[in-house]
């Protein structure tokens, strides 16, 4: 299946007063790369959900943004008594008698370890409860949008997948009148410089000639590895694969970059170099799609 890369999805939720909502967006990178945002009450989580967010996307940047919001009083510090009262037990014992009335209580909750402030961690545990599902409907709806973007992506590479094979089987068809044509080329040549001595032609110098010359410019391996090249790649865009191709369809088109170039090199013709041109062309604008592909 080819899915674009970019894309955006979103879900949210409420569980025991604690409301989530979440956001995933998604544009074109490389490889996987993952940026968690998360309130610092949800802190702890950021290494379960870009795990997750590398499981289940294989290829972008991914940006996972949360946001809470606590109706509960979960949120607030717990006041530890034991050691409030020990506190005032040792400020009474020292402090003149007219002046135990007049103990602050902000000052006495600032004291070390009389607020218990186990919020965030109760707060991740609720959170915890239900933040798997949001991401999954998040990431559902992201790749929703993706895959519809990469059906239109999957029609474009199937048109230069088109072209491809229409320049391939004109070259093919035009390799066997290559040395015929090479053969008259050098008849010609031969005769005009060998008339000028009072020569004439002997067919096996010509023959010879143009045996060397049709080892050296013979392409039918390069013809038959890009055939093979262009199967896999209709491979690829079958829209029932079901795994990412979009690194896989950028190295098949360097490889067929390859072939074409080779091809270009060997054969000395004009006709094939103008399809050359039109077959690159193609692979350029399938490197260019291929980088939009999951």
């Amino acid at each position: 299946m080819i899915r674009s890369m970019t894309g955006f999805g979103a879900a949210s939720g409420t569980h025991e007063g604690l409301h989530l909502s979440l956001e995933v967006r998604s544009v074109n990178n490389r490889f996987f790369k993952g940026v968690i945002r998360l309130p610092s009450e949800l802190s702890p989580l950021e290494g379960e959900l870009e795990a997750k967010l590398a499981a289940k996307v294989a290829r972008g940047s991914v940006t996972l943004t949360v946001r809470a919001t606590d109706s509960t009083a979960r949120s607030a510090g717990r006041i530890n008594t034991e050691v409030l009262k020990n506190y005032l037990a040792q400020l009474e014992s020292v402090m003149p008698d007219g002046r135990k009335g007049s103990l602050d209580a902000s000052s006495l909750v600032s004291l070390p370890g009389v607020i218990i402030d186990d919020g965030s961690q109760r707060m991740c545990e609720t959170a915890r409860a239900c933040i798997d599902a949001l991401l999954d409907q998040a990431i559902a709806n992201m790749n929703e949008m993706r895959k519809r973007e990469g059906e239109a992506l999957r029609g474009q590479l199937g048109n230069f997948s088109a072209t491809l094979d229409e320049r391939l089987k004109e070259i093919s068809a035009r390799v066997p009148d290559v040395a015929s044509l090479y053969r008259e080329r050098l008849r010609t040549r031969m005769q005009t410089l060998l008339a000028e001595v009072g020569s004439t032609v002997r067919e096996e110098d010509l023959l010879r000639e143009v045996a060397a010359f049709a080892e050296r410019s013979d392409i039918a391996e390069e013809v038959h590895r890009l055939e093979g090249h262009l199967d896999q790649y209709r491979q690829l865009l079958d829209p029932k694969r079901p795994d990412a191709v979009g690194r896989a369809l950028d190295f098949l088109a360097q490889e067929m970059l390859r072939e074409v170039n080779t091809i270009a090199s060997k054969a000395s013709d004009y006709e094939i170099s103008k399809r050359v041109v039109e077959m690159k062309t193609a692979i350029d604008r399938i490197k260019e799609q291929a980088a939009n592909a999951e």
